[in-house]
C-alpha cells in the first residue's frame, strides 16, 4: 500500500508542474506507479519538480525512474562506432544500436541517432513495465587496450562484478572507491510551503 510521504509527493509534484490533484485523483495516479519501488519513485518525482514543464503525466514519472538503465543521451554517447571499441552495455542498448546500424553504415549518423533514440526509449519503456531488471553485458572490441578501461568503468558503477571483468581481462586492478556528494533533497514539508506560494501569488 502507497504510503501517505508518496501521495503527497505526488500531489505537491503535480501542483507545481501545474496540475491541482484531489487525494482520490492522487492515490489512483501512485497506484498506477505502484509496480515500481517506493523510493525509485519518489527520486522520479524529485526530478519531475526540477525538469517537467507542463502538467504533470505517468509517463513523466516512469520516464525518470533510475532502475540503472541509462538515459537515451548517455547510452548513445557509450555506443561503440567501430569495431575496435569495447563496450558494457544493457540488452535495450545493444538492440537499439543494431537497428542504428545500418543507418550507420550509409553514413547517416542523425538518421542513426534518431533511429537509436525512438528504439531505445520504447524498449526501456516497454522493460520498466514489465518489470524487468537491467542486465549489463560486456562487448570487448578487437582493441585489446581499451578492454581494462570499459571493465573498470563498468565495475565502478556496479554494472559488473570484479570476478566477472577480471575472468576476462586476468589481472585488472581493482578499481578505488569513491565518495559521491549528493545534494539534500527538499523536506517535502517545504515543498508544501513553496506550492502553497506559488498559488498564492
Amino acid at each position: 500500500m502507497p504510503s501517505i510521504e508518496l501521495i503527497q509527493a505526488v500531489a505537491v509534484t503535480a501542483e507545481l508542474c501545474g496540475r491541482v490533484f484531489s487525494e482520490g485523483a492522487a492515490r489512483m495516479f501512485v497506484n498506477d506507479l505502484a509496480a515500481y519501488p517506493e523510493p525509485a519513485v519518489l527520486k522520479a518525482l524529485a526530478r519531475c519538480r526540477r525538469e517537467v514543464k507542463g502538467m504533470l503525466t505517468i509517463q513523466d514519472v516512469v520516464a525518470r525512474l533510475d532502475d540503472g538503465r541509462p538515459g537515451v543521451e548517455e547510452a548513445w554517447a557509450q555506443m561503440p562506432f567501430d569495431e575496435s571499441q569495447s563496450v558494457v552495455w544493457t540488452d535495450e542498448m545493444c538492440r537499439a544500436f543494431g537497428i542504428a546500424l545500418p543507418l550507420l553504415a550509409e553514413g547517416d549518423k542523425v538518421a542513426a541517432r534518431m533511429a537509436f533514440k525512438e528504439a531505445y526509449t520504447r524498449m526501456i519503456g516497454e522493460a520498466r513495465d514489465e518489470g524487468r531488471a537491467v542486465v549489463w553485458t560486456p562487448s570487448l572490441g578487437w582493441d585489446k587496450n581499451g578492454h581494462a578501461a570499459a571493465l573498470s568503468e563498468a565495475v565502478s558503477k556496479g554494472r559488473l562484478t570484479y570476478d566477472h571483468a577480471e575472468s576476462l581481462v586476468p589481472g585488472l586492478p581493482r578499481p578505488t572507491a569513491t565518495i559521491q556528494h549528493l545534494p539534500a533533497p527538499i523536506p517535502l514539508d517545504q515543498l508544501v510551503q513553496i506550492a502553497e506560494q506559488r498559488r498564492a501569488a
